[in-house]
């Protein structure tokens, strides 16, 4: 999974509705740490069933939709059914897609069209606009066993981390999750980053990987997975295992309030800098964030790093959504601007994924693939945008 938003560096606010997504400049980049389920925003409009927000729309609402290049998005879909095929809201979509040629796009759109209801998604208060974000998969240099020129370790999941999903004991709790460890008979937190990067850390001889660079792992927890790169040449692929259970705090937003940059520069490659200017205060700035990532290995050659939906995802055509609004692996029609642009950016994506970063009716984050030019369109990317989602007709929705 991936999962870092922009809001997870420069703080999200909630945006206010706009006839038309403004340009913003760039203030963070990409993703949020991605955890396996998205809980439910607290907000006491928030509705009590999934799904609720969803109303009934029609194809002649989708902006640009005659310009979808229908054979890009249908791989990405073909490759969302890989994780959808064996739902039973899914199977009949999915068994009937794959019927349909890659390259035949007057059968493509006839599949949607006549299998397919759209739906727009709003905002619990009902605007129909929300906040899009990107994200990315960095590349990391490092090694297997740690050096003076890769001291820094990526954990993996503690064995003593206990996750406690609260909707086994409070139905009415869907999505809330609890994580700790257990000391004596009860349940306390579990180590905060600062305890965690202590010299003496509790978490020692459960190291992963090691790279080169404190900031860059702390940026690779942000995205939620990433490449690790050894000197052999060889690429080893990590993503998201599990987190601590400490709510993220963005030390973006931190530096701004300090004074120390304005919004504007509170972008990843911003915070470097500061760290480089401020080597003596830069452990201090990143364990004000208590929040910490475990990672795990992820299989050697996937076409990109897998989202919650447990499928690779694809640059350009997936993105993060909140669950709890959204149905994860649903075609979801996106309409807003290129980043740091006004060109129109409007086409089918596949919500794939999801982050702890990605709360609420109208709110997405869009991968866009791997590398430095990824994560400059990642960083860049903060303005409004529209949602309709396309679910199959037998789709059971709330009433």
């Amino acid at each position: 999974m991936v999962l870092a938003s922009m809001c997870l560096l420069a703080g999200c606010q909630s945006v206010p509705p706009a006839t038309k997504p403004p340009v913003t400049k760039p203030t963070t980049p990409a993703k949020p740490p991605v955890a396996p389920t998205s809980e439910k925003p607290a907000a006491s409009n928030v509705p009590t069933q999934s799904y609720a927000l969803l109303k009934p729309a029609s194809w002649a609402e989708l902006p640009g939709l005659a310009k979808e290049d229908w054979v890009a998005s249908w791989r990405a879909w073909l490759q969302g059914c890989q994780g959808l095929k064996n739902k039973p809201d899914w199977q009949a979509v999915c068994a009937a897609a794959l019927l349909v040629k890659v390259d035949d796009v007057v059968a493509i759109q006839a599949y949607w069209q006549q299998s397919f209801n759209v739906y727009q998604t709003q905002q619990p208060e009902g605007a129909p606009q929300g906040l899009i974000t990107g994200y990315y998969q960095p590349v990391l240099k490092g090694a297997r066993a740690a050096s003076a020129r890769y001291p820094v370790p990526l954990y993996k999941t503690p064995t003593d981390l206990i996750t406690v999903n609260l909707s086994a004991l409070f139905p009415e709790l869907k999505y809330k999750r609890v994580r700790g460890r257990v000391q004596g008979q009860s349940l306390i937190p579990y180590y905060s980053r600062a305890e965690i990067e202590q010299m003496q850390s509790p978490l020692a001889g459960n190291e992963l990987l090691w790279v080169d660079d404190a900031v860059e792992a702390f940026f690779l927890q942000v995205q939620g997975s990433g490449i690790v790169e050894l000197e052999n040449g060889e690429r080893v692929p990590v993503g998201y295992a599990d987190q601590n259970g400490h709510p993220y705090q963005s030390i973006g937003k931190l530096l701004v309030e300090r004074g120390e940059m304005v919004a504007s520069e509170a972008s990843m490659q911003g915070i470097k800098n500061w760290g480089l200017q401020h080597p003596d205060q830069l452990r201090a700035l990143l364990d004000a964030n208590p929040s910490y990532v475990f990672f795990k290995l992820l299989p050697a050659g996937l076409s990109g790093p897998l989202g919650a939906l447990g499928v690779p995802l694809t640059a350009a055509r997936s993105i993060a959504v909140d669950p709890f609004y959204i149905p994860l692996g649903a075609p979801v029609y996106l309409a807003t601007t290129y980043p740091n642009s006004e060109t129109p950016l409007q086409q089918l994506m596949q919500a794939q994924d999801t982050g702890g970063a990605i709360k609420g009716g109208v709110r997405a984050d869009v991968y866009w693939g791997e590398g430095d030019s990824a994560g400059k369109l990642a960083g860049a990317m903060r303005q409004q945008g529209q949602l309709w989602v396309w679910l199959p007709k037998t789709f059971p929705l709330p009433h």
